[in-house]
Parts: C-alpha cells; structure tokens; sequence
C-alpha cells in the first residue's frame, strides 16, 4: 500500500491550535460549512511556479472556473534552503499568496507535506536532509520526523499569527500533511 495522505482539519485536531471552535466541520458525506454541506470545486495553483505579479490572474481564472477552494502545497525546499535558515520571499511569499487568495473569496486547502507529488526536485524535500545523520526518508524514521516536525511547525505558527486559519477569520479551511508508509 502506498503513501496515504490523512485528511486533517486543523481547525479542529491540531496540536499547535489551542480549543477552537470553527464554523467548519465535515461528517461521513461532506464538509459543513456554516451548517451547510457543501460540495466544494479545488484547484491547484503551485505558487513558486508562477510570479507573485501572476498570482493574482491565476485566481481569478480559477474562480471564474468555477473553483471554490484553491488547493497549495508548501514547498519546504524552497522555503528552509538550509536547516533553519527559512525563506519566503518573491516566488516563496506564501502568506501574500493567501492573503490574495482570501480577497478573491476563495477558500484555502493548505497541503503542509512534507512530500510533494508534483513533478518537483527532490519530492519538496530539502537537499539538506540527505546528510541528516540516521535519515531515512518517508519512513517512521525520528531524524526525519524530527526535520518533518519543525518544518510544519513552522508553517502551521505563521498561519496562525497571520490569523489566515478559518477560525480566525482566514481562508484556509483545509490542511494536509502526509502521514508515514505502513
């Protein structure tokens, strides 16, 4: 059996979000939406694949296509080029890709990693994890359960004092982060 990926509803689960109550929850045949069901239409748009100056078109495109919910991974290559040292700037500026995505009224599912499955170098991973001493990638490994935590940490704090979460007023009503092979 391959990779698979758990849905989590950080909103809700997390333990990086302290009690939360959010108007948004599912059951066994939908999300629920502010206690409605609701079908929602996804669409990837990989932001260091495109100009911040794109971003705002691509959105729009998307909406107008019918799209409810703008889905993203988080690049973690391209966001801790070295262990610590993280960036997010120009292509990387992943707060400013969601805040555009917020002012077109879309919803945000925000997909953590730490793998990519998207044609990207390395899977998303750093380069500098292969010289993580003991690592073994993709595996119930601690060296790289350790990288994979402080990574999403990372992620999951500037969300929040961003205040980009739903329950804080912001779009990302989803998120995503791939649990480890049997």
């Amino acid at each position: 059996m391959g990779s698979v990926f758990l849905l989590l509803q950080l909103l809700f689960f997390s333990p990086w979000l302290s009690s939360v109550t959010a108007s948004v929850s599912y059951d066994h045949r939908a999300v629920i939406i502010n206690g409605q069901r609701r079908v929602l239409i996804s669409g990837s748009i990989h932001y260091p694949r495109s100009t911040p100056e794109m971003w705002p078109d691509l959105i729009q495109k998307a909406k107008d296509g019918g799209v409810d919910v703008i889905q993203t991974y988080v690049f973690w290559n391209g966001h801790e080029p070295a262990p610590g040292n993280y960036y997010f700037e120009e292509r990387y500026d992943l707060v400013k890709f969601i805040k555009l995505v917020q002012q077109a009224g879309l919803y945000l599912h925000l997909r953590i990693g730490p793998y990519i499955c998207a044609e990207w170098n390395f899977g998303g991973f750093p380069v500098w994890l292969k010289y993580v001493p003991g690592i073994e990638f993709r595996t119930d490994n601690e060296p790289f359960k350790a990288a994979m935590q402080g990574f999403t940490e990372k992620i999951v704090g500037m969300m929040k004092s961003e205040k980009l979460f739903e329950n804080q007023g912001g779009p990302i009503i989803l998120s995503q982060v791939g649990d480890l092979p049997p």
